[in-house]
């Protein structure tokens, strides 16, 4: 069955925020870890992404692969700022054990166009936090890095827009 982005039953409004449910998450882990949390985060959009892509038709699942593969950028590049990502994300996730819950439950029973609706604004917020993690950043390299990967959290939410608006 092929994917298809009809107008969402909730309204907008009522539809659940990624930057909410993400909100308790982060006050549990030190601001040191936050960028490493989102950049879990942003693996795990990236799977979304590529399972929205199986159902989708050729053009939107082009689009939707896209938006994978910046997700994917996005960790690589936030991950290779610090010498120890990957022992920090195993911490993260052992002191966040529901993150893939939460992740889940956010998408859980909506359709095609809610979730992209979410994830759009996601995209946006996840946007505006590197921004934010950007002007806390002294180093040039590091703030150019991370103001890089705002500009990729727009393309991703520019394209779901753009699959919502031929919807």
């Amino acid at each position: 069955m092929k994917l298809q982005v009809t107008s969402a039953s909730s309204p907008p409004d009522k539809l659940p925020s990624i930057g909410e449910a993400l909100a308790p998450v982060l006050a549990r882990l030190s601001p040191e870890q936050h960028p490493l949390l989102v950049a879990l985060a942003e693996r795990m959009a990236a799977d979304r992404y590529r399972l929205w892509a199986d159902a989708a038709n050729a053009s939107d699942a082009s689009a939707l692969r896209a938006c994978a593969e910046r997700e994917i950028d996005i960790a690589t590049r936030v991950e290779a700022l610090y010498p120890d990502a990957a022992a920090t994300q195993r911490g993260i996730r052992a002191a966040i054990p529901e993150l893939d819950e939460i992740n889940r439950t956010l998408f859980a029973g909506r359709s095609f166009a809610e979730q992209f609706v979410i994830q759009a604004r996601g995209e946006r917020l996840g946007a505006a936090t590197w921004r934010a993690f950007a002007a806390r950043e002294r180093e040039p390299a590091r703030r150019a890095v991370l103001l890089a990967c705002a500009l990729l959290e727009e393309e991703n939410a520019l394209a779901l827009e753009t699959i919502l608006g031929r919807a």
